[in-house]
Parts: structure tokens; C-alpha cells; sequence
């Protein structure tokens, strides 16, 4: 290795060192950005954005004009929702929609930049292994040859991981099937002789 290339191979670990380094921080301000955020909320389990979804969709002109009304009552001293918190959600609602919307877009490209800088290292890559390959076969390079070997051992544990994930979507799928040929073919649970159509709450015997 000459000099010129111990100098590039020393500054790319510097710059790899200095990515984990910068990464790092970037992680930090992100979650230290959870406390400086109002109304920061994490949610319970997997599904609890779903379970909002119906009520949070609710329009805000609706909002509005239950507030309008809730007002009134309060003035006539009937109780009910606070106004005054109401507002303030849809206030905050209304302010940070922007926000989100930012956050998953610099999420979308962060992955997609990723996705590049792998491309490019594995595009390097590839080309080194069918060189390697090449230069495996002749006498003078032939101690290549384990070389090769350990590249295409790694290579097809990629190939093989695809080939599995693959496999088990398809299982998935299958399952599904069965499942859903068994569920109709199944015969009524409401003790009707097999054969007979289930009446449902839908429909009604003829009399």
C-alpha cells in the first residue's frame, strides 16, 4: 500500500468515524425535542392510532360551532366540555400539522439518501467481487480464490434471506386462504341441517 492510499484509506475511517460521531447528536436533539413539544403524547400499542382516527377526523368547522354552543351554555351556566382547552387543542392541532408533515419528509428522504449510499457501496462491491472472481482464476492471483469464497458465502446469505422472506409470504398467504375456504365452507353454527340457508338478522323466513 503506498503512501497516497494509506492517506485516503485514513481519511474515509475519519469520515466514517465522524458520521457515528454527528448521528449520534442528531439522535440526541431529535429525542431532546420530545419535551419541548407540547401535547408530546407516545402511544399505548400499535393500533392506538387507529383507534383515534375516526373522532380526530371529526372536521374543525364541527368543532367550532360546538364550541360557539358550548360557550352559550356555560353563559346560561350549564355545564360542559371546557371551551377554553378545546380551542387550544385545535390551536395546537392546527399549528404542528405543518410540523408532522415535515418530520415524515425528511424521514422519507433520510431513507432514501440511505438507500443511495448503500447502492453505491454495494455497486463498488459487486464490481470488486466479478474482478476478484476474474483474477481468482488466473496462476499468479490464484490465492484470491478463499477471498471469492468468503464474498460469495456473504453474498448468498443475502440471496437466501430474500428467498425466506419470500417463502414465508407466501405461507402467509396460503394460510390465509385455507382459512377463509374453510370458514365458508364451514356449515351453520345456528343447528340448521347442513344445507339449510342460515337466516340472519338480515333476513326473515317467509311465513
Amino acid at each position: 500500500m503506498n503512501t497516497n492510499t494509506r492517506s485516503e484509506s485514513s481519511t474515509l475511517d475519519t469520515a466514517a468515524a465522524s458520521h457515528t460521531e454527528i448521528a449520534a447528536t442528531r439522535l440526541e436533539e431529535l429525542r431532546a425535542m420530545r419535551a419541548v413539544l407540547p401535547h408530546f403524547v407516545i402511544p399505548a400499542d400499535a393500533g392506538a392510532t387507529q383507534r383515534l382516527s375516526n373522532v380526530a377526523s371529526i372536521s374543525p368547522e364541527f368543532v367550532t360551532l360546538t364550541t360557539v354552543v358550548a360557550r352559550k351554555a356555560e353563559a346560561l351556566g350549564v355545564g360542559g366540555p371546557n371551551v377554553a382547552r378545546m380551542r387550544e387543542r385545535m390551536d395546537f392541532a392546527d399549528a404542528y400539522g405543518p410540523v408532522a408533515d415535515e418530520f415524515e419528509a425528511i424521514g422519507q428522504l433520510l431513507r432514501y439518501s440511505i438507500a443511495v449510499a448503500r447502492n453505491e457501496a454495494g455497486s463498488a462491491a459487486l464490481i470488486v467481487y466479478e474482478v476478484t472472481k476474474r483474477l481468482a482464476k488466473l496462476p499468479e492471483t490464484a490465492e484470491l480464490a478463499p477471498h471469492v469464497a468468503d464474498m460469495r458465502r456473504a453474498l448468498g446469505i443475502r440471496a437466501r434471506n430474500m428467498r425466506a422472506k419470500a417463502a414465508a409470504a407466501k405461507r402467509k398467504e396460503a394460510i390465509i386462504q385455507t382459512l377463509t375456504e374453510e370458514a365458508k365452507a364451514a356449515p351453520s353454527k345456528t343447528g340448521a341441517p347442513e344445507g339449510t340457508p342460515a337466516v340472519t338478522p338480515s333476513t326473515k323466513p317467509q311465513q
